[in-house]
């Protein structure tokens, strides 16, 4: 369980002194309780309602957010000259705590998952543990069909594991369909190699018009969510 002034300090961004000097106070009550040891452990259901001043708060010990990313944004925690994903979390649990689970290029958009548990980003993300993304993706031209064995043209082999045409009226509401857009096909790789996707339909002579991540291992990226918008997770 983690200890009551570690846990508002995280959560507050403050620091463990001035997490102190509040509960002396009497400006802090945690799970409905003032007069706590700010030494003490947290004993009540993560996560924890608490007030700060008579503000509402909730602690989180771990934090997991779902974010559907927009196009333009790259994604890291700072960029000099571009704007960042990260920038759209303020205001998350643990925002000075997460960080993503793999990557989106700028001109890729859909779900990124961020995630404070270190742990489950490499379980996320290790090779090993194959674990698949699907895209959609508003293409130039049909494309060609798929080899019994793709290897591009650095010697990469991708793992596709599924790669098929769609309907235009099944497109996530947030790919971002170009009037030049003349065919759509989704997408499942395993693995998540430099501009992957876009190089797989360029060896099937199409290009990538628009690309939207829906699903990243048994996530899905919800259609009611909009660009630039997170959803927590449990």
């Amino acid at each position: 369980m983690p200890r009551i002034d570690i846990l508002l300090a995280r959560n507050l961004g403050w620091s463990r002194t001035a997490v102190r000097a509040a509960i002396a106070d009497g400006r802090v009550t945690v799970a409905g309780r003032g007069g706590i040891d700010p030494r003490g452990d947290v004993d009540a259901a993560q996560p924890v309602a608490a007030t700060i001043d008579d503000q509402a708060v909730t602690l989180f010990d771990a934090a997991r957010v779902l974010l559907n990313k927009p196009t333009g944004c790259v994604t890291a925690l700072r960029d000099p000259r571009h704007p960042t994903a990260y920038a759209l979390l303020r205001g998350a649990p643990l925002h000075a705590e997460l960080r993503p689970v793999g990557r989106l290029d700028a001109d890729t958009s859909g779900l990124l998952l961020w995630t404070t548990d270190g742990a489950e980003i490499q379980r996320l993300t290790h090779p090993k543990r194959a674990v698949p993304r699907t895209y959609q993706a508003a293409l130039a031209n049909d494309p060609q069909p798929l080899p019994a064995e793709m290897v591009l043209d650095d010697g990469h082999r991708p793992r596709i594991t599924d790669l098929a045409p769609m309907a235009p009226a099944d497109a996530h509401p947030s790919l971002a369909v170009p009037a030049e857009a003349r065919a759509f096909a989704t997408i499942t790789i395993v693995g998540g190699a430099y501009h992957e996707v876009r190089r797989i339909f360029a060896a099937l002579e199409s290009h990538v018009l628009a690309l939207c991540r829906v699903r990243f291992g048994d996530l899905d990226l919800p259609r009611d969510l909009p660009p630039g918008a997170y959803r927590v997770l449990p």
